[in-house]
């Protein structure tokens, strides 16, 4: 059933270019407007010459690329008078800086979005087509160079070829089998490494429990040892009794004020004396 849809595009779109070719020869003019007949040559050149498929799709690719120098050859006989605006010296030039713009820009849409392919370019393209068919209707204000079997033939191409593409047999996507394009599984996530450092079992060696066990124990005992001597000190200072001959000394301005500090420690002074 593929296949049929496949010879049924090849059939309607072929239909399509015939009449345009012979609808502008006839009303002297081009049918096809030229920002899509620029894109249009273009993605045939591609697949006909540079990446051209296998199969039967490829020698349809080059009749359709033949029909597109037909249509070129209106473009650029009658489309002068269809550009009022643009001087005539400038029309040739203008046409070529167009189709040496439009082959890189398709290319680089068919390795960015198709991975090479022209599947999504040629439906790009030939949305993009229908609509500026739209837009030169408008523009021009009648059908010249258009037809009803143009619009009928093209429509029934653009419908066998989305049918075609509902139908392949081998509907897998391709993202991810390019050299350059970037793989859509998940990654495994990095789990985190414990370093453990091994034991040393050499007997009569320390390992590094004991070392630590050790450093921990000398750090205790000499906490202990420094507030043993502080005691020791302390309970072993001389402290002045009232047997003495003396008073203890009064605490330096507790809860006093500094006069009142003074006249107890003249008082005692006199008593002393």
């Amino acid at each position: 059933m593929n296949t049929v849809f496949l010879l049924g595009t090849g059939v309607f779109w072929t239909a399509a270019y015939v009449l345009l070719i012979r609808t502008g020869l006839r009303e002297h003019t081009f049918g096809m407007p030229v920002v899509a007949f620029a894109t249009n040559i273009s993605w045939e050149f591609m697949f006909a010459f540079v990446r051209p498929p296998s199969g039967v799709t490829h020698v349809i690719n080059i009749v359709w690329f033949c029909f597109d120098l037909a249509i070129g050859y209106t473009v650029v006989r009658h489309g002068r008078s269809e550009f009022p605006y643009l001087s005539g010296r400038l029309y040739l030039p203008a046409l070529t800086a167009l189709l040496a713009l439009a082959y890189p820009g398709m290319n680089f849409a068919s390795e960015q979005f198709d991975e090479g392919a022209g599947t999504i370019t040629a439906f790009g393209s030939n949305l993009a087509m229908s609509a500026m068919f739209l837009a030169m209707l408008a523009a021009r204000r009648s059908a010249r160079g258009q037809s009803l079997g143009i619009a009928l033939a093209k429509l029934l191409g653009t419908a066998c070829a989305s049918l075609a593409m509902l139908t392949d047999p081998d509907p897998a996507p391709r993202y991810g089998s390019a050299p350059h394009a970037l793989p859509l599984r998940r990654l495994p996530r990095a789990r985190p490494r414990l370093s453990v450092r091994p034991v040393d079992r050499t007997p009569g060696r320390p390992s590094l429990t004991s070392m630590s066990a050790l450093a921990a124990g000398w750090q205790e005992r000499s906490a202990g040892s420094t507030m043993v001597s502080w005691g020791t000190a302390a309970a072993a200072a001389p402290v002045p009794s009232e047997a003495a001959g003396g008073r203890r000394p009064a605490p330096a301005a507790v809860g006093g004020r500094k006069g009142e500090h003074r006249h107890a420690g003249s008082e005692d002074g006199r008593e002393a004396g």
